[in-house]
């Protein structure tokens, strides 16, 4: 395989491991390629078994993943934890919570659903929504929309109108990347519900590891001023944290 391959593949792969799917015009994009190399480079890649073709796209392999992607999810689960548990002190007095998608939400859901009671929360994620539904004595409203197989969540215009006549305390939203310019996701149809959902909420907590930062994705879903707070794991690098200072928002290090 000639090196510039090999380099595509590995950046391919860097990114499926982020954020669990890629669509081919982004990654074209993103490497300066063209559709249809991305499109052999899936073909390659699947028959290796190190993705899944998706209609538009791909998504991390069906089976079993390799060791090396594998084990940073893993060390990072304790950080996740940490992070959910100082995002449900920081929501405490909320009674309607929106929450995104991603494994860190998960992580804050499991927490909402042992540590509240009475209240709502809402969701376009079908993780999400299985673990605070362990409690009954919350409230789980779903988005409706069209189904994103690589996230389980709902996306698309239905989700969007639904979320307009819609009012919550708290949003709490995963991120792919976090850069100076606000956080960002790795899929535009996941952002544009979490830019739907920020709008609709009184504050946003942002909540992401230390893997996250410095790290841009193509479509950023808020800028920082609307960010009320970013929950994460270890401090962040001096130039991002300059710019949360700028724009006032209280940073949780859990």
């Amino acid at each position: 395989m000639k090196q510039e391959k090999r380099e595509r593949h590995a950046k391919i792969l860097a990114t499926l491991n982020a954020a669990s799917s890629v669509r081919v015009a982004e990654l074209a994009y993103q490497l300066g390629v063209s559709t249809e190399t991305i499109r052999r480079d899936f073909d390659e890649m699947t028959r290796a078994g190190q993705l899944s073709r998706t209609y538009g796209g791909a998504v991390r392999a069906l089976s079993a993943e390799p060791h090396a992607q594998a084990q940073p999810r893993g060390l990072l689960l304790a950080e996740r934890q940490r992070i959910a548990k100082a995002t449900v002190d920081a929501v405490a007095d909320a009674r309607i919570l929106l929450i995104g998608s991603g494994e860190t939400a998960v992580h804050v859901a499991r927490q909402i659903a042992l540590r509240m009671k009475d209240i709502t929360v809402v969701t376009h994620s079908f993780a999400v929504a299985a673990a605070v539904g362990e409690n009954h004595r919350i409230e789980v409203m779903m988005i409706p929309g069209r189904y994103h197989p690589a996230k389980a969540s709902t996306t698309g215009g239905h989700a969007i109108v639904f979320l307009q006549s819609l009012y919550a305390d708290c949003v709490i939203l995963g991120a792919s990347g976090l850069t100076g310019d606000g956080p960002s996701h790795a899929l535009p149809e996941i952002a544009a519900v979490n830019t739907a959902m920020l709008n609709r909420a009184a504050r946003c907590l942002v909540v992401a590891d230390q893997s996250k930062f410095d790290q841009p994705f193509s479509t950023r879903f808020a800028d920082w001023p609307q960010v009320s707070t970013l929950v994460t794991d270890a401090p962040p690098p001096a130039g991002l944290r300059k710019t949360l200072e700028t724009n006032r928002v209280k940073l949780l290090v859990a």
